[in-house]
């Protein structure tokens, strides 16, 4: 097997295992949504662990780059106006569906959350049929 086969696969299996520790081991879901929302809010005194998960995210993106930098070798095609109102779109649907895809799909459908399930065949659909749309109006 090659890398483009491997390494897909092996981050997604470190995914589950991390949502895995961090829902056993401190009750809380790896919604990256969440996470990060709760880093740029007035901290609580409970919440320390999203500081620390958002510091070993970066720290694990940082020491990543440094040891395969063939990883972060991308261009973009796409229009920049495009890039800029479908991230904006995506942050509107993460907030208006209180969580994201890692949130969601990665640890609420295991728990066959009812909200989860629902939240995860919407932005299905909606990815399915924004690619659609843009292959049609390309």
């Amino acid at each position: 097997m090659n890398g483009e086969i491997l390494n897909p696969l092996f981050g997604g299996v470190l995914i589950a295992v991390a949502s895995s520790i961090m829902l056993g081991g401190i009750g809380r879901i790896m919604g990256i949504s969440g996470i990060v929302s709760g880093v740029l809010s007035i901290p609580k005194k409970d919440e320390f662990w999203r500081y620390s998960f958002f510091v070993g995210m970066l720290t694990a993106g940082y020491i990543m780059y440094n040891f395969s930098p063939q990883f972060f070798e991308y261009s973009l095609s796409a229009d920049p106006f495009k890039l800029i109102v479908a991230g904006l779109l995506v942050g509107f649907g993460t907030r208006l569906g209180s969580g994201c895809t890692s949130g969601h799909g990665v640890c609420g459908l295991p728990r066959l959350a009812r909200r989860s399930i629902i939240a995860t065949i919407t932005f299905m659909v909606a990815g399915i049929i924004t690619v659609l749309l843009e292959r049609l109006m390309s």
